[in-house]
């Protein structure tokens, strides 16, 4: 069942280094263009991909709810990542210890929390995808290194 609520506004990019992010590690040119992709955002592309994924995310209205209460769309992050040619993404998440910490009084299980972590990486997702398929017309600028060989 689709997720019916209203498209927030997009996070606003900063600048952020994403090799410190655990889940990624960019290699080479260090232009991640956040003015360009924060545009985009706000020009269409978070209102397109939010819309698609709203479409199909098992993500409820209860726990989407929390998500907003607890503020965690702003802690998104978008970055070109010019060695893979991609737009590389961090997804906020809930913490392992979110119980103890008492985040959310309606946040009572683990499957809540695995849906609300596992819906905002697939939205990160929809979201890279959609820039780069529809919003970016850069080319990645890989260069080869000189050293190597020349099987010609």
């Amino acid at each position: 069942m689709p997720l019916d609520v209203e498209t927030p506004t997009p996070p606003e990019l900063e600048e952020i280094d994403p090799n410190q992010y655990e889940d990624a590690e960019i290699l080479g040119d260090t232009d991640y263009h956040r003015d360009e992709l924060d545009e985009f955002l706000r020009e269409g592309a978070w209102d397109q991909a939010f819309d698609e994924w709203a479409a199909h995310t098992d993500v409820t209205p209860e726990e989407w709810d929390i998500v907003l209460e607890l503020d965690l769309l702003k802690q998104f992050d978008f970055f070109w990542d010019d060695f893979a040619d991609r737009v590389g993404y961090h997804a906020p998440g809930l913490p392992q210890d979110w119980k103890e910490r008492k985040l959310h009084p309606e946040l009572t299980s683990w499957g809540q929390v695995s849906s609300i972590n596992a819906g905002l990486t697939e939205l990160g997702q929809v979201v890279s995808e959609t820039l780069k398929e529809d919003y970016i017309d850069w080319e990645a600028e890989y260069e080869a290194p000189d050293d190597l060989p020349d099987f010609g």
